[in-house]
């Protein structure tokens, strides 16, 4: 992207990153002779980011006495690794040489050879384990949806938006993630409908709600729809089943993979703040903010409405590829 003259700030939203991210990666892994314009170039980038992984490092509880001292003094006294951490800031707020994150402590403990804590201080965790333990096995993911497709293998269309019926969706959670509202927003048009969630969000619920929702719409308006990995899409089949829909699941932590959603979500927390209960919402007042936001004028399309925009791409069925008439 930044040989083909994207900005840095275009990169960013791409990969999912800061674009100042972005900016020092490409100074990092540029050329820089005397001579030459500088040009960042990937394999060098690889290269330079695997020596600096490489090359030895002294740790701060190697080098500094006092802190590792006050280190195994909390450590006997049962504090976990992240407790020691944010009580090294507290009583020592303006001296940096006695600050040191979680991480630093658990290898000193766990990796062999580092020697910066006594061994035997594992047996103060609550773990007790002499040994990191991996939470899950290699090349299993916890939760994992059964067959489900990745968004890797959802059609090209999807992405230039020409072709209406593209649909991402997730969950806003409430308090503790005791409540939840559903979301869909359709992508070519922004048009956005919630699914009512009282009585919890299992998988059981969430399909019932998405088949009643998407059932009231035109064949030509379902197509597909991409979600995150999330265990309350465990009966996709089902709903793919009953809605005609083809259903795509976004790579783990990849939130700007549904970013027309992830937008839609941060404008709807205007109307059910983070923090609160969501199950307190009826469906009427549901249908008011997804009304409040199809209605309100939207730049991208020269400032007409989601309702607007969607009502002529069905009055019009000519004007957009692969959109029939749904007389």
């Amino acid at each position: 992207m930044h040989s083909s003259g994207c900005s840095n700030a275009e990169i960013a939203r791409e990969i999912g990153v800061h674009r100042a991210t972005v900016g020092r990666e490409l100074v990092k892994g540029s050329t820089n002779y005397p001579d030459r314009q500088p040009k960042y170039r990937a394999s060098m980038a690889q290269a330079r980011a695997q020596w600096r992984a490489r090359r030895p490092q002294t740790s701060k509880l190697a080098d500094t006495p006092r802190l590792r001292a006050q280190v195994q003094t909390w450590l006997e006294e049962e504090h976990s690794p992240e407790q020691i951490a944010a009580r090294l800031k507290m009583d020592f707020p303006h001296d940096p040489e006695m600050h040191v994150s979680h991480e630093p402590i658990y290898q000193a403990l766990y990796v062999q050879g580092r020697g910066e804590l006594r061994r035997d201080l594992h047996q103060r965790l609550r773990t007790g384990r002499a040994l990191r333990k991996t939470r899950r096995t290699t090349g299993e993911r916890r939760g994992r949806i059964p067959d489900m497709v990745n968004i890797s293998e959802r059609p090209p269309e999807v992405e230039d938006r020409a072709v209406p019926g593209h649909w991402e969706g997730d969950l806003i959670v409430g308090t503790a993630s005791k409540s939840a509202i559903g979301t869909l927003v359709e992508r070519t048009t922004g048009f956005v409908m919630l699914l009512h969630l009282p009585h919890g969000h299992g998988a059981d619920t969430v399909a019932q709600a998405m088949t009643e929702a998407m059932s009231r719409l035109p064949q030509t308006l379902r197509r597909t729809l991409t979600w995150d990995q999330g265990s309350e899409m465990r009966n996709h089949v089902q709903i793919a089943a009953a809605t005609d829909l083809d259903i795509y699941f976004c790579d783990p932590h990849s939130p700007w993979q549904r970013g027309t959603n992830e937008n839609t979500n941060g404008l709807l927390r205007q109307y059910f703040p983070k923090g609160t209960d969501l199950s307190i919402y009826a469906p009427d007042y549901l249908d008011h903010v997804a009304r409040k936001l199809n209605n309100r004028p939207r730049k991208r399309h020269g400032f007409k409405t989601p309702a607007e925009v969607l009502d002529e791409l069905l009055s019009n069925p000519l004007n957009q590829t692969g959109v029939a008439s749904t007389a």
